[in-house]
């Protein structure tokens, strides 16, 4: 009975918050689960890992519920919670494992390596007197060695090319930022262009302090580029949105099973909120809080959705932390936005395995090539609140202006070459080998953007690499197809490993579709959100 009570009492505090009583706890369910787990501990033929046995439970129970309640254990709650944080505690470099090797990409401006002096380029190879090189090391072990508490010491053996004998740096940790928005830079006179990979706690104040920059550089306009951005906090989609939006408008709802309707609007217009015209780009891969943000400004009428219907993820999620640090994430309710639609693409329960496959469901069925294959519900028709133009609900957001995903660029043979890491390998070595010899060359990303070329001893090593793996293109001519692609990717990633990620997207943007459909609707004054005619 008492542990039974302890049951009570857990159920009791998970369910503080909710509106409406617990009246419909079945008791001998949870003495039955209780029972069940107390036998098996005490009775099976063979030693048993309560632990694991507790875990399986947890997750058993949320696999047969929708697909996103989950359950992640101590460590894995870690890794999947600190990049949404704002920061974590650490050295301050970014790196890539070369040949069981640290190599440091980036080391991170006014971060403990940066005081200390070690330099891109550098390799880590011990740790506080561990070996981390050429012991073929778990990634997370590493960093679980780099990383540590804000103050302590992190004693390093670095090897630097020219220097014959490894150096010493003592480096004391300290608290390293993590941004979300990673790229923003003026795409053309007037048009600001602002990619956000995530949503988390310092986003809202990221993009308030980028659209400040953008603004003083000129900026009329804005590109805000959610593509490939899974979500993240909830308050953090207010944030963003309370950007570009008027004072109390309408941002999402939600309602669940014990929980009435619960509206979130702006609570302080931004720089954004009437001036400007706003694009938001999305695409199969936008998720969550990216379809919070994207359908709050389609329904408002405030900007055009440009690019492929988003991924439909409309549930909401309460983390539940345990007492051994894991995490179970339940969902508690559905999203809606302003004009009334639900996010969340159908599901069954307990169908995780086919959820998953939606994206390739839709690929196979034409939908991300087509517009023609696009099935909208027309049982689930809605309009916006200025304009009263139509948009549908049934899953995910559909965008104002489709851009089919272009298949045609990337042939089977340099697909092949990419599914086996070829050439995110040798860009890392090429950059490592020749890092100072091109920053002594280019003074600036612009400069290496206009007049770098890629070797063709490079594209000779990818090509020849592929062969050892059995990778060959069926003919000359898929060969002589391939290669402009591959230079194009080769020179993206050489770019990343010199400079980062915000010169990286700047590049790629040039053939970015998406992006280009963008440019051309802003700078042609284009106009989607105007009334229905009738």
């Amino acid at each position: 009975m008492k542990k039974i009570l302890l049951w009570l009492c857990a159920f009791a505090a998970l369910t503080a918050h909710a509106q409406q009583p617990a009246d419909d706890i079945d008791v001998d369910q949870l003495r039955k689960l209780n029972m069940a787990q107390v036998a098996i501990l005490s009775l099976y033929v063979d030693s048993v890992d309560q632990a694991k046995l507790t875990e399986n439970a947890i997750t058993g129970m949320l696999d047969k519920l929708d697909p996103h309640s989950s359950y992640t254990n101590a460590k894995e709650t870690k890794r999947l919670t600190e990049p949404l944080e704002g920061n974590f505690e650490g050295i301050g470099v970014q790196f890539n494992m070369v040949d069981d090797t640290l190599i440091v990409l980036k080391v991170i401006p006014k971060g403990p390596c940066e005081k200390a002096g070690l330099h891109e380029g550098d390799r880590i190879i011990q740790v506080n007197g561990i070996n981390i090189a050429g012991v073929k090391m778990e990634r997370d072990s590493i960093m679980h060695h780099l990383r540590g508490p804000k103050g302590s010491l992190a004693d390093l053996r670095v090897v630097r090319r020219g220097v014959n004998e490894p150096l010493r740096f003592k480096v004391t940790r300290d608290k390293i930022p993590v941004y979300t928005l990673d790229a923003s830079y003026m795409i053309a006179p007037g048009i600001g262009y602002m990619h956000l990979e995530s949503f988390g706690q310092t986003s809202g104040d990221e993009c308030k302090e980028h659209l400040a920059k953008l603004q003083e550089q000129g900026m009329t306009d804005l590109i805000l580029d959610l593509t490939d951005n899974g979500g993240g906090y909830l308050m953090a989609a207010q944030d963003v949105a309370s950007l570009f939006l008027p004072f109390y408008s309408d941002i999402v709802s939600t309602k669940g099973r014990r929980q009435d309707v619960s509206h979130m609007r702006v609570r302080h217009a931004g720089p954004m909120a009437s001036q400007g015209r706003i694009v938001v780009l999305v695409n199969e891969y936008s998720a969550s809080a990216a379809e919070i943000v994207a359908g709050a400004l389609q329904d408002n009428d405030r900007a055009a959705i440009i690019g492929r219907r988003s991924f439909g993820k409309g549930l909401v999620q309460r983390p539940i932390d345990l007492p051994d640090g894991s995490m179970m994430r339940l969902t508690v309710a559905h999203y809606y936005t302003p004009s009334g639609r639900c996010i969340q693409k159908p599901y069954e329960k307990g169908k995780k395995d086919e959820y998953d496959k939606d994206l390739l469901t839709r690929f196979n069925h034409g939908e991300l090539c087509s517009i023609d294959s696009v099935h909208l519900d027309s049982t689930q028709v809605y309009h916006t609140l200025q304009l009263g133009r139509t948009v549908y609900g049934g899953g995910g957001i559909m965008p104002d202006i489709f851009v089919p995903l272009d298949t045609t660029r990337v042939t089977p043979y340099l697909a092949a070459i990419r599914r086996h890491n070829i050439i995110n390998d040798l860009c890392l070595r090429y950059t490592d080998a020749n890092r100072k010899q091109l920053h002594r060359r280019y003074a600036n990303f612009e400069a290496f953007e206009a007049d770098y070329t890629v070797p063709d001893e490079l594209v000779a090593n990818v090509i020849k690499q592929a062969a050892d793996k059995k990778v060959t293109p069926k003919d000359d001519a898929e060969r002589a197809a391939t290669e402009p692609m591959l230079r194009f990717l080769l020179k993206s990633l050489i770019i990343y490993n010199l400079w980062d990620r915000s010169e990286y997207l700047q590049f790629i943007n040039r053939e970015n579709d998406i992006v280009k459909r963008a440019l051309h609707y802003l700078q042609t004054n284009e106009n989607v959100l105007t009334p229905p005619t009738h």
